[in-house]
């Protein structure tokens, strides 16, 4: 049993706390102390606000780039499936800390039933509400919360990673609000490297606090993936909440926002960008992230001119017969190719035709079984 003292911080902290996602494959799980593993950490949640890119890309500003899981293991993604992460304010809320002891069903290992909404009509923010709780989630209600979001990279190296091959490939909207949330993995998400990938965490709340982001670092791989597609190079999403059509297709970019330096997101003024349809991305697995792979286009490429052939030779079987086996010179390789090795020579002439006559009508002939 813990203390109660222990107890008594752990409240203190969740009073005061954001959220982050806790799974194996974390970077940073027990704190960035390397000679500890503290169940009591709340270092991951901790937000990104105003800061240099150098130092808020990848949780650098707290040396969580620095702290990866034990070799081997890794958040698996499965491939056209789902898989489940656990969104807490402490780890000591969550299965990876003291047995999962004080683990409820939400975020701050409290108790409690829906409709959990702020107070007044329209709700206002859940932490001003009498027991103040929820301030974590900056929302009003379950609908109210922003949306979250996963991107893979398929660099190995940390320092590879960058915001042209980082890809958003799942999204949940209206989270973070319970602990535990299932995100969606893209069918074609093909293999990682050996080594695995990097995936990011991502998160903009949509106010009730501070406007900041997240970010956290996890080493992955996928799962039972069967796929040869590549991703396609990311651009930074579009504010479209007023209109569709401007909605940007494709892979996208995690999203960048109020930092010092390093943002490639706007949003209109008292708006905030955030992972759902007003910046163009759908809940669920991103099935339009993907390009054909330099193999899959070959391969396509040589389907075609294979067709290509066979319907020049079937044209070329079924046309009349030239009248000799003398060519014609063809703009086409291919065609000339073909009309050569299907020519056949033509019945003789009749008798009492003359002999420039009879080539006039060759060469005709020839002519319009090229053309």
């Amino acid at each position: 049993m813990l203390s109660h003292a222990v107890i008594a911080s752990l409240l203190a902290i969740s009073a005061n706390a954001h959220v982050g996602t806790w799974n194996p494959g974390m970077y940073c799980r027990g704190g960035n102390d390397t000679k500890e593993d503290n169940q009591n950490t709340n270092l991951i949640v901790n937000p990104l606000y105003q800061l240099e890119k150098d130092v808020w890309w990848q949780q650098r500003d707290r040396g969580c780039h620095l702290v990866p899981p034990p070799d081997g293991e890794f958040l698996e993604l499965p491939a056209g499936a789902s898989f489940t992460t656990e969104l807490a304010n402490n780890r000591a809320f969550t299965t990876l800390s003291y047995d999962g002891q004080y683990v409820s069903d939400w975020q701050d290992g409290q108790n409690r039933t829906e409709p959990w909404v702020g107070p007044g009509t329209p709700p206002g923010c859940l932490v001003d509400n009498p027991d103040k709780a929820g301030g974590e989630l900056h929302a009003r209600s379950r609908e109210h919360a922003a949306g979250t979001a996963w991107a893979i990279s398929y660099e190995s190296d940390l320092d590879k990673v960058t915001m042209d091959n980082l890809v958003v490939f799942s999204v949940r909207y209206h989270t973070p609000w319970k602990r535990l949330t299932a995100y969606d993995v893209p069918a074609d998400l093909p293999e990682c490297p050996p080594e695995g990938c990097y995936c990011a965490w991502l998160w903009i709340p949509d106010g009730c606090g501070q406007p900041n982001m997240y970010m956290s670092n996890h080493r992955c791989k996928v799962t039972g993936s069967k796929s040869t597609k590549t991703l396609g190079t990311p651009k930074a999403p579009v504010w479209c909440e007023d209109d569709q059509s401007k909605c940007l297709s494709g892979p996208k970019q995690m999203m960048a926002w109020n930092q010092a330096s390093g943002d490639n997101v706007v949003a209109p003024q008292g708006r905030t960008p955030t992972y759902n349809e007003r910046m163009g991305f759908k809940d669920g697995a991103q099935d339009d992230i993907f390009v054909e792979s330099e193999n899959q286009a070959s391969s396509s490429s040589s389907s075609s001119q294979a067709a290509a052939q066979t319907s020049s030779t079937q044209a070329s079987t079924q046309s009349p017969a030239p009248a000799t086996t003398t060519s014609i010179q063809s703009t086409s390789s291919e065609s000339s190719t073909a009309a050569a090795t299907h020519s056949t020579p033509s019945a003789q002439p009749s008798q009492g035709e003359s002999t420039c006559s009879k080539h006039k009508r060759h060469l005709r002939h020839h002519a319009r079984h090229m053309a």
